[in-house]
């Protein structure tokens, strides 16, 4: 007769028997082309003209359900092999990257930037903190398209600043107290870049980003461009497949555990995923939380996406790059794109996507 107590291990045991993980592969469970499936692929994938450059412009959509492959498509010349641009995308990589660095004791959020980055010790206020919440108080403007002669962001990353972007930002002035506005900055996060390498040390910082994230995660094939100095821009120019940005997805889902491993503590999960005090956001933007970012409302606006679980985050990137996570559905979505008119919708695909892939959603 089976002892009691063996019975009582196994079924406790079923829940992480039941999980999926992708080993080299992801297990795939790709569902049949039924009306709501059209429905996202259409809406997703519409006619594009190359020349002109408008309309929604997707070229890869990989939708993950409980640690399966179910959704994927691309357009030519991309497929399931080729490495894409993650623009801004790349913030939220390098805040999964200090999430490792901070489980194993190298900081605490409330260190001075100056500790681990000599040149902002002109700025012994700033924590890191307040960069992970795009709050340093640096006088910045992230503009691109619209006013490039004014633009901080553009001079960091092609002119002035492009030799070494960290030195470039530390040398601004402030325009408020650390902590208290939130304004968006690529220069933010490549100061957190800079000082990760103090953190892990130069000998092991050009290596950190693959042994500390992408190894673990099985993922292979990844580019991080630096800088003239040797530091990963971390506001910008990182490349993944599409399938391996879901691997990112997956861990913050399941709260930064990897198999039986928790990669990334959940307290800094936690952390990611709550919104910043101060944060502003215009109708239909995101609120942005630890360097990710969040459907939730701020003041009495409604949800940014209010089609989307409240619960839903995101890390997002210029000309329509998305990696959503919606946490009880079990889903990670990653959108590469090339838009270039604001025709895409964030809220639009997520509607459709919850129609295919979680019909009985309550946002």
């Amino acid at each position: 007769m089976r002892k009691p107590w063996l019975l009582l291990l196994a079924l406790l045991a079923l829940p992480a028997l039941a999980e999926d993980w992708p080993g080299e592969q992801w297990t795939q469970d790709l569902q049949p082309p039924g009306p709501a499936v059209q429905a996202l692929t259409d809406y997703a994938f519409a006619p594009r003209n190359d020349d002109t450059r408008k309309g929604i412009r997707t070229d890869a959509l990989v939708v993950i359900r409980d640690g399966r492959l179910v959704y994927e498509h691309y357009t030519p010349p991309f497929n399931a092999d080729s490495l894409h641009s993650t623009w801004s995308i790349s913030k939220s990589l390098m805040a999964c990257v200090l999430g490792v660095a901070f489980g194993q004791g190298r900081f605490q959020l409330d260190d001075s930037v100056g500790r681990y980055y000599p040149p902002m010790s002109r700025h012994p206020d700033i924590r890191l903190v307040d960069l992970l919440h795009w709050a340093s108080g640096l006088d910045w403007q992230e503009d691109y398209e619209y006013a490039p002669l004014y633009s901080s962001v553009v001079a960091m990353l092609y002119t002035r600043g492009h030799r070494d972007m960290a030195a470039f930002t530390a040398g601004l002035e402030s325009f408020a107290a650390p902590g208290q506005v939130f304004r968006y900055s690529s220069g933010d996060s490549n100061l957190l870049s800079a000082a990760l390498e103090q953190m892990v040390g130069g000998h092991d910082y050009p290596d950190y980003p693959w042994q500390a994230l992408f190894q673990p995660l099985g993922i292979t094939l990844a580019v991080w461009e630096s800088d003239t100095h040797g530091t990963f821009v971390a506001s910008s120019y990182a490349y993944l497949r599409a399938r391996d940005l879901a691997r990112i997805g997956l861990l913050m889902l399941r709260d930064g555990r990897w198999q039986g491993r928790q990669l990334v503590p959940k307290a800094w999960v936690d952390f990611n995923r709550h919104a910043f005090e101060h944060a502003v956001a215009e109708p239909g933007e995101a609120t942005g939380g630890g360097h990710w970012w969040l459907n939730q409302p701020v003041g009495n606006a409604p949800r940014p996406w209010p089609d989307a679980p409240a619960q839903t985050f995101a890390a997002l990137g210029h000309w329509g790059q998305a990696l959503y996570v919606l946490p009880e559905q079990k889903l990670v979505i990653v959108r590469y794109g090339d838009d270039r008119d604001g025709s895409y919708q964030h809220n639009e695909l997520l509607k459709r996507v919850l129609s295919a892939f979680a019909p009985t959603v309550q946002p």
